[in-house]
């Protein structure tokens, strides 16, 4: 089975502001690269197993409050990561909300203008 998901890219304009957010909220450290000349900050994932992304700074592509949403991992912390959101420069779009089984969700924008999802499971 593979997923549904093999890779998403967020645009930034500012790659060092954006990784210092995601870097602040989420509590994780993303490895700079520079792939087919883009810049580029890597979430955390392990090769072949699972789904990675990357903030990519690129001018064809633009943050958006209106695309896509790709929910992110709230490390077990959903609380925590909304609570870091305004302070790292990014706002809080929909508060922690019960979502029945799958856990829980939250939408907040980063410093760049995207509309990103956080998740947490419910605890078993």
């Amino acid at each position: 089975m593979t997923n549904a998901i093999n890779w998403f890219e967020l645009p930034a304009q500012d790659l060092a502001r954006a990784r210092t957010f995601y870097e602040t909220v989420l509590r994780i450290s993303l490895r700079p690269e520079v792939f087919a000349g883009m810049d580029m900050a890597l979430f955390p994932f392990e090769r072949g197993r699972g789904v990675g992304g990357a903030l990519v700074k690129d001018a064809r592509f633009r943050p958006s409050p209106d695309g896509a949403v790709v929910y992110l991992g709230a490390g077990g912390s959903l609380d925590g990561c909304l609570a870091r959101v305004e302070q790292a420069g990014g706002r809080v779009l929909m508060p922690r909300t019960d979502i029945g089984a799958p856990g829980f969700i939250a939408l907040i924008v980063d410093t760049e203008g995207n509309r990103v999802g956080l998740h947490e499971p419910r605890a078993a």
